[in-house]
């Protein structure tokens, strides 16, 4: 073999060499391997519940890592509404949640409150109420029940002057949703839509003494 071709050869060899370094490092060295889980947006939840729901052993290389099993992992905790991941190289898996706010309760059959958030998962079950959070009345209470969703969109878009005030949300059906105040006066406001217009107008009318307001339509209201 000529002396041209031996340095071919070589120039293969060296660059094959060259690429199964690399892939090494990548896919199977804990050189490039998870140092850190860093978790955002976790708000009261421990940021290392999160991490051990992810369940990312230390030095996983990172290039290996399944970021939807990981996402899926952490996203499947009761206060975690969505979750995503993402690899911040050298060494940090990057998770960013989006946790469920409460928003009302409502008191299960064994006489326990759940704490419920806008889509009517149950945060937490407690033994009393926590304060702060209106009460839920609905006929059929079930996350995919109408008149529930539409309580808890309503209780959910409440502007927070007016929200501390609340202490029932009721409703009948989804167009026929009412607020109790907790001074005994009753906000009628019908459906989920316009909850921002209906909020302000309330708070307008709530400085005239009364028993009801009705803002169903808040483009023509009554007060009773």
């Amino acid at each position: 073999m000529s002396q041209s071709a031996w340095r071919t050869v070589f120039a293969v060899l060296l660059s094959c060499g060259v690429v199964g370094a690399a892939a090494w490092l990548v896919f199977f060295s804990p050189v490039l391997g998870v140092r850190d889980v860093a978790v955002s947006g976790n708000g009261d939840l421990p940021a290392d519940q999160v991490r051990l729901a992810a369940a990312v052993p230390d030095d996983q290389p990172m290039a290996t890592v399944d970021l939807e099993q990981v996402r899926r992992r952490v996203a499947a905790l009761r206060q975690v509404e969505s979750a995503s991941v993402e690899r911040r190289w050298p060494a940090t898996l990057a998770v960013r949640v989006v946790v469920r706010r409460p928003v009302a309760v409502v008191v299960l059959t064994s006489g326990q409150v759940a704490v419920l958030d806008r889509h009517g998962v149950a945060i937490e079950v407690r033994q009393l109420a926590p304060s702060g959070l209106p009460a839920l009345r609905v006929d059929h209470f079930a996350e995919g029940d109408p008149a529930t969703r539409a309580a808890l969109a309503v209780a959910a878009g409440l502007p927070g002057d007016l929200a501390r005030r609340i202490e029932t949300v009721r409703a009948g059906s989804p167009e026929d949703v009412s607020l109790s105040l907790l001074d005994g006066r009753t906000i009628v406001w019908g459906g989920a839509e316009r909850t921002r217009d209906k909020a302000r107008v309330a708070l307008t009318l709530l400085q005239r003494p009364a028993d009801s307001y009705d803002v169903s339509s808040p483009d023509v209201v009554a007060v009773k």
